[in-house]
């Protein structure tokens, strides 16, 4: 996205790349300014989803996405968890976070807030992760977890009825991306500043895990499609793994066959010849000195 432009002279200064205001990690970016803002110290952040299915293909999603006028592929990769890790790592290459599993935890729980007592502080202090929670109220939106142990303002946190601390739940209970992504344009173009941008080299990645047994020779269909899904993991475990990132499965072929659930390598597939993905994928190994 540009920071600035010029109308007259049709020219684009760039330099801002961010993603989307309404989308989850964006919303909860913007909680994440504001939890620091008030003096707290953001410690865990993402999602409240309410459905996940690794199996789920464009077949089992035709009818949901012709109700709404969607295409398959798109809302399989909600469906199937591919979307919801894409957004955690936007997340976590945002902040700096982690997390403690390929896939995170997912707890599924009755109410967001009642994620503050699954958690040990001094961990979170230690590591900070982006996570989920599944089928808990209120459905959607975002959340931020903030840590702040001060015996003076933890009495006031709890006559707001935010609990007793030192673990605050910040969370906002929608999402409404056609309507909020004009917002990014114009902080950008305005002000040149992202509304989520990464920190520098990446933390998370997304790593192609086989969504059911395949065969050598198959072709790799990529995000929202019938034989891969995408979860997000920590980079030093991606490359330990030799992990095919989701966003260049998408036309690779299988060199052998893997089993379902297991992690596509780049020693399992051979990838088209001449993709700009790929030489997009190798810059930026270069820039950060990773494999």
């Amino acid at each position: 996205m540009p920071a600035s432009v010029d109308l007259e002279k049709e020219t684009v200064i760039t330099g801002i790349v961010t993603n989307a205001d309404g989308d989850e990690p964006s919303v909860a970016m913007n909680m994440f300014r504001f939890v620091q803002t008030i003096g707290y110290q953001p410690v865990l952040a993402g999602n409240v989803k309410g459905f996940l299915d690794h199996r789920r293909n464009p077949d089992t999603q035709k009818g949901f996405a012709d109700a709404h006028g969607q295409r398959p592929f798109m809302v399989t990769s909600f469906a199937d968890g591919t979307k919801l890790s894409l957004e955690a790592t936007v997340l976590a290459n945002a902040t700096g976070f982690k997390v403690r599993q390929r896939g995170m935890e997912g707890r599924r729980l009755g109410h967001v807030r009642d994620l503050v007592d699954l958690y040990d502080p001094k961990e979170l202090l230690e590591q900070p992760l982006v996570e989920y929670v599944l089928g808990a109220e209120p459905g959607s939106g975002a959340f931020v977890i903030g840590y702040n142990d001060d015996p003076m303002l933890m009495p006031y946190m709890s006559y707001f009825k935010l609990g007793d601390g030192p673990l605050y739940m910040f969370y906002r209970p929608f999402h409404l991306t056609h309507l909020e992504a004009p917002l990014s344009v114009a902080r950008a173009v305005l002000f040149g500043d992202a509304t989520i941008a990464p920190q520098g080299a990446p933390v998370c990645e997304v790593a192609t895990i086989a969504k059911r047994d395949l065969e050598a020779g198959e072709e790799l269909d990529g995000i929202g499609g019938y034989n891969c899904y995408g979860l997000i993991d920590n980079v030093e475990d991606t490359r330990r793994d030799d992990a095919l990132p989701i966003g260049l499965a998408a036309g690779a072929r299988l060199n052998h066959a893997v089993a379902q659930d297991q992690t596509v390598t780049y020693a399992d597939v051979t990838l088209p010849e001449g993709r700009l993905v790929d030489r997009l994928r190798a810059q930026q190994a270069e820039q950060f000195g990773s494999a």
